[in-house]
């Protein structure tokens, strides 16, 4: 009896230091959390990052479409103005030793006041930019010579029965001019989009 009841009593005390002791927390539920925060945070950062993207390129595009109508408003003004305004054109690019390079805004030869900037009004070959682009457009007006016009020309090779008629190659001549226009100068754009426009004209 004296033994029994010792080792029931001893079984008692290992029960209760057991259950005493505080359990082990691995922390599996955290570490879980920890992991889906950080991925719900950097699919948040890559969503914020590609809407900032497209509303850059968005604006880019815009204002390039402002530039492009600024560079095409200097061209029609341009065509406007060549024949009744001869000071306005830079060079005769047929003429012997004078070289014309194909972007007449990059050549260090050529004098400054043969940039011609658009101006504000309501003539022909004025123009009023919008407020919302760089400023006043640009143009440069190049003399390309005196070419065969192929709409009026009576010559062989410009109809298949051209022979038959006696025609000697004879033709009418036009004059042509190149036209390069530009949204506005760099100076002003700063880093706004520049547009530059090229175009053969004919006159006559």
């Amino acid at each position: 009896m004296t033994c029994s009841s010792k080792t029931s009593v001893g079984a008692a005390r290992g029960r209760t230091l057991a259950s005493s002791r505080p359990s082990r927390q691995r922390g599996v539920a955290l570490m879980v959390a920890m992991i889906l925060l950080i991925v719900i945070t950097l699919v948040g950062f890559a969503a914020v990052r590609g809407t900032l993207m497209q509303q850059k390129m968005s604006a880019n595009m815009y204002d390039r479409q402002i530039a492009f109508q600024n560079a095409e408003a200097a061209m029609r003004a341009a065509q406007l103005r060549i024949q009744g305004n001869p000071d306005d054109i830079a060079r005769n690019c047929q003429a012997g030793g004078v070289v014309c390079p194909a972007n007449p805004f990059n050549d260090p030869q050529l004098p400054a006041n043969k940039i011609i900037s658009v101006v504000a009004g309501t003539d022909a070959g004025q123009y009023t930019a919008d407020p919302l682009a760089t400023g006043q457009p640009q143009y440069v007006i190049e003399n390309m010579g005196s070419w065969q016009d192929p709409n009026s020309s009576t010559g062989f090779n410009q109809s298949a029965n051209a022979h038959n008629y006696g025609a000697q190659g004879l033709s009418t001549t036009v004059m042509y001019y190149r036209v390069t226009a530009r949204s506005d100068s760099p100076k002003n754009a700063g880093t706004r989009a520049i547009v530059t426009l090229q175009a053969m004209i004919k006159q006559g």
